[in-house]
């Protein structure tokens, strides 16, 4: 016991429980908690435009073959489309198995659209623009203007170029490489102290929603709630436990490796707090930096799995709790409209509300006025849709990996086993600091 106290998993699990006690116990005072969770987000938020910099142009201009690297970039992309498809079809057929919403016959004009008037203004904003205009969003209006906004997949953009770039100019960019490699060295070592602080940010997270809305806040759509987690499971152990045995790993193993992430994702409902962390874990695990580089970012944008689920899960719940029946030309247009939709959610404020009316947009028969039935649990279906979101990103970086042949497997299966396993040195990677786990 003394043991697993002392390590980040157990420090953030003995957080968890301290923070449900205090917004039980004292609702009042845990309400006041909530800066310690912001203030850890923000921490970490601080340094994930740099690292990912680092880590991409590292990765790309040490790899050397440009080609492999733009043939990892594609692969990546259709697999994510491929498993965004199946998520988001996935939650359409729960949702008509177990039908959630059934029952309710949901009078609309007895709700209140003032508690929806914000998410519905900037789910226009994302809608109105369609696939152009997210794919203009992807350029920054300058160099730096993606760092100093957090966005990531500008960042990218920046990263992969700039890469390129100095792996054409050759030894001229030694010197420049080198300064690079030790900028990503210095910003993990700030991530490693950072991360220490996770406990109080789970604490703060956990403590404020609990005070602000009571245990006892999911009884009214618990059924929704439950089925969204139980969809996530089967998601994950079903979908990706099986994409994994076809690379040849074990994905309860990989949940095991990544437990104390895991552990800081459902406290704070964000899968932001543990990209640094995730990244080096996984080059950690054999896969090289560059992959790792090009996947996980991009994934953040691209491979929002649980996410997706969410988005066909809930329109099929509201069509049926509001007594609207849906077509199959219905069903389809959710289907097409959430794959494109679904991309432009991360870094959008209150992205899961404002992407879901953005998506309900394209089908008038359900009414946007029903989006306030999900509204007051959506914070706990965030929970999942993190752990969804994040389970789904890891796993798609091992598959990738071993659809390149970008990971050393007999490295990455002793590391699963639970072998302790020295650092591994590769010369696209940047050397990995102390081990997080």
């Amino acid at each position: 016991m003394p043991n697993w106290s002392k390590s980040l998993f157990g420090q953030v699990c003995i957080a968890l429980v301290l923070g449900i006690a205090a917004g039980f116990f004292v609702p009042e005072l845990a309400t006041k908690m909530k800066p310690l969770g912001d203030a850890f987000i923000k921490l970490i938020k601080m340094l994930i435009p740099v690292i990912v910099f680092c880590v991409v142009v590292h990765g790309i201009a040490g790899a050397g073959d440009l080609k492999k690297v733009g043939r990892v970039g594609v692969r990546a992309i259709v697999y994510f489309e491929v498993i965004t498809t199946i998520a988001l079809i996935l939650g359409i057929l729960l949702a008509y198995l177990f039908g959630p919403g059934h029952g309710m016959n949901v009078d609309i004009s007895k709700l209140d659209p003032s508690a929806l008037s914000s998410y519905v203004d900037r789910a226009h904003e994302v809608s109105d623009g369609g696939t152009v205009a997210f794919l203009l969003k992807l350029i920054p209006t300058t160099m730096i203007s993606g760092f100093a906004q957090g966005d990531v997949l500008q960042v990218l953009v920046v990263a992969v170029l700039f890469g390129c770039a100095l792996s054409m100019i050759g030894e001229r960019g030694k010197p420049l490489m080198h300064m690079i490699e030790l900028t990503g060295e210095v910003t993990f070592k700030i991530m490693s102290y950072i991360v220490r602080l996770a406990p109080f940010g789970v604490f703060g997270a956990i403590a404020f929603t609990v005070g602000s809305y009571g245990i006892g806040s999911l009884a009214q759509l618990g059924y929704l709630v439950a089925l969204f987690y139980l969809t996530i499971a089967i998601f994950v152990f079903g979908v990706l436990g099986f994409v994994m045995r076809l690379a040849g790993f074990n994905v309860v193993k990989l949940i095991r490796y990544m437990r104390s992430e895991i552990g800081i994702v459902a406290g704070t409902a964000s899968s932001d707090a543990v990209l640094p962390q995730t990244m080096r874990k996984l080059e950690h695990l054999g896969i090289k930096g560059s992959t790792v580089g090009l996947v996980v970012p991009t994934g953040y944008s691209f491979n929002l799995d649980a996410f997706s689920i969410y988005l066909t899960l809930a329109a099929v719940f509201i069509a049926q709790a509001t007594n609207t029946p849906l077509s199959t030309v219905d069903l389809l247009t959710i289907l097409g409209v959430a794959l494109i939709t679904s991309k432009g959610a991360h870094g959008v404020p209150g992205s899961a509300i404002v992407i879901l009316a953005a998506t309900l947009t394209a089908v008038p028969a359900i009414p946007a006025i029903g989006l306030v039935l999900v509204l007051s649990v959506d914070w706990f279906m965030g929970i999942a849709r993190a752990l969804g979101n994040y389970l789904g990103n890891c796993v798609a970086t091992v598959v990738v990996a071993s659809w390149t042949g970008d990971i050393d497997k007999a490295r990455a299966h002793r590391i699963l086993d639970g072998e302790s396993m020295p650092p591994l040195e590769q010369s696209d990677e940047l050397e990995p600091t102390e081990r997080l786990a």
